[in-house]
């Protein structure tokens, strides 16, 4: 009897500290999110998205998180260039009402309405790890450990509240492992929001050295407009980010001064580059890169065969870097999954905005113009029962900051500009009240790439965009000219779409409340 009266002693006494030891834990029911955002990732290099090229270069691990969630076909950036559109992910605003609307300097106002100061008020760890890159420290953020700057591919800096140091290694793969180390140590009895921010595949595109010759063999589409000649859009001709002739040959495209040489071309950055690397690092990055190169020199090509050839290298390094970023997913997936994270983990994955992998002959982003105007978008909800559901209407990242709140049960503040998408989630996305048009406005000019200060509308499959010092206009039909190659502005045929446009720009900036200064 008293064998049996200890031994249900000890049963209670488990119990209880088996109920207390769960009470100590996060509720279940309470949802986390992991943020994940890289840097100039087109959504042609998702192969979610269907584009020729990532046939050939194929994203399983972000693939599967459209499978098991929803994929945002029709989502754009507020202002295409990176600290603006990660001040408006913050803020839920436009450049003009959250302050950043260029990378010139500006320091960004962390003590304003973000995402992170209203989560961190509200009982939630929040975190931020990677590229940051809005000129200032990070606010309202219990841990941090950011890049400097844009950060370096190898061996790079990172900041955190106890100073800077350099670490050792490829910043895709350093990212993702104190990605985990911060969830292995963090306060688990808290929901958690934290901010995982590659710098992949910005510019420079320097791929990991396991994946050096990865696409060495492969030959990628070439876009039909790949050489066009802007006729009929005046302010697309004036830029400088043409692959062919804008490109640094050494910086980014990694080719060197003749044959079997070890010097690269001029190196306009060389501090960010072959500077970061250790001399066995260089040597076996020449190596890797010697045949191809040598083979520039030895075969005899016509101008534009040359032109052709340096697509096929920045594409080879660009959807190399996206290989590591696509490989980090699956290691972030793995992670969630074995540490009983997934299933109430919200898993989100963005780019700061499009990128030309080659259309009008470019590289780099800022234009209104669809590849960098539109983003990857792709939300893992485990609270919400469907699985690979494609949503269309328009989103844009002023929505993410009140999505995320929505999602986690905060309420959002009354100037957030942005709304919530999760209506379009839970609910049978045709029948939900939508907006019908996107403001878009960018304003770094003169600037790097001398792209025209522009804003503009989208509504439908139309487009208005007004380069406005220069006072030109430009409009395009999607449905028949997706390319954007044919401005039909002032043509009589679209005499009342074009009107229609103009009211509707102009309405959209009224309910912005875009400051007359910024129109001019």
């Amino acid at each position: 009897m008293k064998h049996t009266t200890n031994m249900l002693f000890l049963l209670i006494t488990s119990f209880i500290l088996a109920s207390c030891s769960s009470n100590n834990k996060q509720d279940k029911t309470q949802p986390n999110i992991l943020f994940i955002m890289t840097d100039d990732h087109a959504l042609q290099a998702i192969s979610s998205y269907g584009h020729p090229i990532s046939k050939l270069a194929p994203t399983p691990n972000i693939d599967r998180l459209a499978k098991e969630g929803f994929l945002f076909t029709e989502n754009y950036c507020a202002n295409s260039i990176c600290g603006p559109s990660r001040a408006s992910v913050l803020t839920g605003k436009h450049s003009h009402a959250n302050g950043f609307m260029k990378n010139d300097g500006t320091k960004f106002n962390g003590e304003q309405a973000t995402i992170s100061n209203i989560l961190q008020e509200n009982g939630f760890e929040t975190a931020v790890i990677g590229k940051w890159h809005l000129n200032s420290l990070p606010v309202g953020f219990d841990y941090y450990r950011i890049l400097n700057d844009q950060g370096e591919y190898n061996n790079p800096d990172f900041i955190t509240k106890e100073g800077t140091t350099q670490e050792t290694g490829y910043v895709t793969e350093l990212i993702t492992e104190f990605t985990q180390d911060w969830l292995s140590n963090r306060n688990s009895d808290k929901p958690f929001f934290l901010m995982m921010q590659h710098k992949a595949p910005h510019r420079n595109w320097v791929p990991a050295e396991k994946y050096y010759r990865l696409f060495e063999n492969t030959e990628f589409p070439i876009p039909d407009n790949y050489f066009d000649n802007y006729q009929g859009r005046q302010a697309a001709g004036g830029q400088e980010m043409n692959i062919y002739v804008d490109a640094y040959e050494g910086h980014d495209l990694k080719m060197v001064t003749g044959l079997d040489s070890d010097t690269l071309l001029y190196d306009r950055w060389p501090d960010v580059f072959f500077g970061r690397m250790t001399d066995e690092e260089r040597k076996t990055f020449l190596e890797a890169y010697r045949e191809r190169n040598n083979d520039y020199y030895l075969t005899e090509r016509t101008e534009k065969e040359k032109a052709e050839w340096k697509l096929q290298r920045y594409l080879q390094d660009y959807l190399a870097c996206v290989k590591s970023v696509d490989e980090s997913i699956g290691e972030m997936y793995q992670y969630l999954e074995e540490n009983d994270l997934l299933e109430n983990t919200i898993v989100v994955y963005t780019s700061d905005q499009g990128f030309f992998l080659g259309e009008h002959g470019w590289f780099d982003k800022r234009w209104m113009y669809e590849e960098s105007f539109r983003m990857p978008l792709i939300i893992r909800n485990p609270f919400i029962d469907k699985k690979g559901v494609s949503i269309n209407q328009f989103t844009q990242n002023i929505d993410f900051a009140p999505t995320f709140l929505d999602m986690l049960g905060v309420d959002s503040p009354t100037d957030m500009q942005g709304e919530s998408i999760l209506p379009l989630m839970e609910s049978n996305s045709e029948d939900v009240p939508w907006r019908e048009s996107l403001y878009y406005h960018y304003y770094e000019y003169p600037g790097f790439h001398s792209v025209k200060a522009h804003n503009g509308v989208k509504k439908g499959h139309f487009k208005l965009i007004h380069f406005y010092k220069d006072k030109v206009w430009e409009m395009y039909d999607l449905d028949k000219d997706p390319d954007e190659m044919h401005n039909i502005y002032g043509q009589a045929e679209y005499k009342t779409k074009q009107e229609e446009l103009h009211n509707e720009l102009d309405s959209l900036i009224l309910k912005y409340q875009v400051p007359d200064k910024y129109l001019h």
